[in-house]
């Protein structure tokens, strides 16, 4: 297996490409810390890793929140004795115009998305500098490259993510640690759900043009990415072995944006 003796920590992980992320690992032979703001989702996963022979713990993590960071995370190690791979994953979108959009809810989603990947990085690679060893991985998106209308603050969290990781790919070099990005398409979580009916008030659209058009239009094929395309994804970044492969984004899009 690929990642058989490996320690992962996956924020996000109690639903959606989370989950998906660390049942792959799992799968893999990695263990795997599921950090869910909702404990009973992150739960609920390791039930499921620990049920096909897997080992796993729930750490509720709101990653927004320094301390909470820091202590699951040390827990994690404490428990596991190291951390060798990281999944920035947890985040929340919301979308207005710029002229309607709150400032509460413009830093609500930057700091879950950008903070939250600050503040996890932090806390993990005090583990990982002195094995001179790591990987650092983010959910990026499509997004971290293109802009859509609407989503001002998803799309600067994104793009800030796609430069934190370049940063973390240079300043982590010397430690043995390796930095990249998984930039998504559409993928069909709750998340993206209910953006649909939202997207078709603000554009005056119908939910099947938002679908076919605003969130499939730019694909080769007209699908949708699915959560194991991502998963499949993050196995790869975490078990491959030399920095070659750090400080780049992996855009998983069904052609959505190409290079």
């Amino acid at each position: 297996m690929k990642l058989t003796g490996n320690v992962a920590v996956v924020t996000g992980a109690g639903s959606g490409i989370g989950r998906q992320i660390a049942l792959a690992f799992a799968a893999e032979g990695a263990t795997v810390a599921v950090a869910d703001i909702a404990i009973e989702g992150a739960e609920a996963v390791v039930a499921e890793v620990e049920r096909s022979g897997g080992t796993a713990m729930a750490v509720r993590m709101d990653v927004s929140d320094e301390a909470a960071v820091n202590a699951g995370v040390d827990a994690v190690a404490a428990r596991f004795g190291h951390i060798d791979t990281m999944v920035a994953n947890a985040g929340i979108q919301i979308v207005h115009p710029v002229e309607e959009f709150p400032y509460e809810e413009f830093r609500k989603v930057v700091d879950i998305h950008l903070g939250g990947s600050f503040l996890l990085t932090k806390a993990c690679v005090k583990h990982m500098y002195p094995r001179r060893s790591g990987s650092l991985i983010y959910m990026g998106s499509v997004h971290s490259h293109l802009a859509s209308p609407l989503k001002s603050a998803y799309v600067a969290a994104k793009h800030g993510i796609l430069g934190f990781a370049r940063v973390m790919a240079k300043e982590g070099a010397k430690h043995g640690v390796r930095s990249n990005v998984i930039c998504p398409g559409f993928v069909r979580t709750p998340l993206v759900e209910r953006q649909i009916p939202q997207q078709a008030a603000d554009l005056g659209i119908s939910e099947e043009e938002v679908v076919s058009r605003v969130m499939l239009g730019g694909t080769v094929d007209g699908e949708f990415t699915t959560m194991d395309d991502v998963a499949s994804v993050a196995v790869f970044l975490a078990s491959f072995g030399s920095a070659a492969l750090t400080g780049q984004s992996l855009t998983v899009s069904h052609g959505w944006h190409m290079g």
